[in-house]
């Protein structure tokens, strides 16, 4: 960790705990973040208030060691995806476990990790805006170690960032990778080789810019399946040995070969292990980021875990706790969540236990059905013993929308006590 890293992380600590931070315990005003964690308070019995999202202290920890026993295994180095929670504190443990650096989406989340010392970003994201395109020429300007990669999809896109790096008087170029599209309908990049070679074409014609690598994102291969995402990884690996054989890379020290979600960080491993020998060493970088804090729905289904097992599993580490508030018939009960408090935009809720007078049991017959601002509709069957009063505990899906929606997550271990505390910055 650098002393900027320590003295960044240092002020989040010593940050006062108030209304701002939903869920935690109102006595707790004024205390500063490390003084409320060196309290180690009981997230059931310490005046936390619902709904409240918690992190699993173990799960996270074992989550981390394994992405990172995962890329080594398989020859990957690892840019994990920032973006999925905005929280410098889990950037650096990350780092910590071997990541090469962060990868992120847009201008103001590389000036989070900035702040917090990150000097390795790759940038997922084609970057036009000229006020963000000075500001990231003055860090390079400032900060030899700071190392920047970012895409390029686009022969308009790679004017407006020269124009806007000479106008600002850059005097490292930007190194980018060229975007190649995961398919006809899919989101961003160039979608045929021809373009790719077109955009490569016009990096070489600027002073600002420099062509280190390819790169792209499987997830968004039209009706993917392992058979479709594995042909375009093939792609991939074949833009990048063709740019290579057409001396597109010559000066640099690598290549850079990119991809990797969290659905199919499988098929990218397999298909990374047979790139060709190029006349450089090639930097194989995979950006899963869900794995962090995994998930219990689409993640957990999705996961290449499940199709390898014997690489081992990823275990979802959030849960969302909440109280029942009303209950107005023996088929139907509702909570004090809602949308502002989870995620819900690919599966709702998952009801897992339910606690009363400091004793768990599995929330049996308790489906969530609906989400309301600040409520979540349940549906209960005869065998659902559920009272006003109850705390329910839930598991998420997609924590690229659950970490969005609170600040400061409080870190406990498996009997409840709060060990620390994770700040967000979306």
């Amino acid at each position: 960790m650098t002393a900027d890293t320590a003295q960044s992380l240092a002020r989040l600590a010593a940050e006062r705990v108030d209304h701002r931070f939903k869920g935690l315990p109102p006595d707790a005003d004024g205390l500063t973040v490390a003084e409320l964690a060196g309290q180690r308070r009981n997230l059931f019995t310490g005046g936390f208030a619902t709904p409240v999202l918690a992190l699993s202290a173990e799960r996270l920890e074992h989550n981390l060691k394994l992405m990172e026993t995962y890329a080594a295994r398989h020859g990957l180095t690892f840019a994990p995806h920032g973006k999925t929670s905005m929280a410098p504190q889990l950037f650096q443990r990350q780092i910590e476990h071997g990541a090469w650096g962060i990868t992120l989406a847009v201008p103001h989340q590389v000036r989070v990790a900035r702040a917090f010392g990150i000097r390795r970003v790759f940038l997922a994201n084609e970057l036009v805006d000229a006020a963000a395109l000075r500001w990231i020429a003055a860090e390079l300007d400032a900060d030899p170690d700071f190392e920047l990669i970012c895409y390029v999809d686009s022969v308009r896109g790679v004017e407006l960032m020269d124009a806007a790096l000479r106008d600002a008087g850059a005097s490292r170029p930007v190194d980018v990778v060229v975007e190649l599209a995961a398919g006809e309908g899919a989101r961003t990049g160039a979608r045929t080789e021809a373009e790719c070679a077109a955009v490569a074409d016009a990096v070489a014609g600027t002073r600002t810019l420099r062509l280190v690598g390819v790169a792209g994102y499987e997830g968004e291969v039209p009706k993917a399946d392992s058979e479709r995402v594995t042909a375009w990884l093939r792609r991939l690996v074949a833009l990048a040995a063709g740019f290579d054989e057409a001396g597109r890379f010559a000066g640099l020290d690598t290549i850079v070969v990119s991809a990797g979600g969290s659905a199919w960080f499988d098929a990218v491993a397999e298909v990374f292990a047979e790139i060709p020998e190029l006349s450089l060493p090639a930097l194989k970088l995979l950006r899963s980021g869900a794995y962090v804090s995994h998930d219990d729905g689409h993640y957990r289904k999705l996961t290449p875990f499940n199709r390898v097992s014997e690489e081992g599993a990823l275990e979802p580490a959030f849960r969302l706790w909440t109280q029942v508030v009303s209950r107005p018939s023996a088929e139907q009960a509702f909570i004090n969540a809602g949308k502002r408090d989870a995620a819900y935009d690919l599966d709702l809720p998952f009801a897992q236990v339910i606690r009363r007078d400091g004793a768990e049991r599995p929330a049996t017959g308790v489906t969530v059905t609906a989400m309301s601002d600040q409520h979540a509709w349940l549906a209960t069957t005869p065998e659902a013993d559920l009272e006003v009063g109850d705390w329910v505990g839930f598991g998420l899906s997609h924590p690229c929308t659950s970490f969005d929606k609170w600040q400061l997550i409080p870190v406990a271990e498996a009997d409840g006590t709060v060990v620390d505390y994770v700040r967000t910055f979306f």
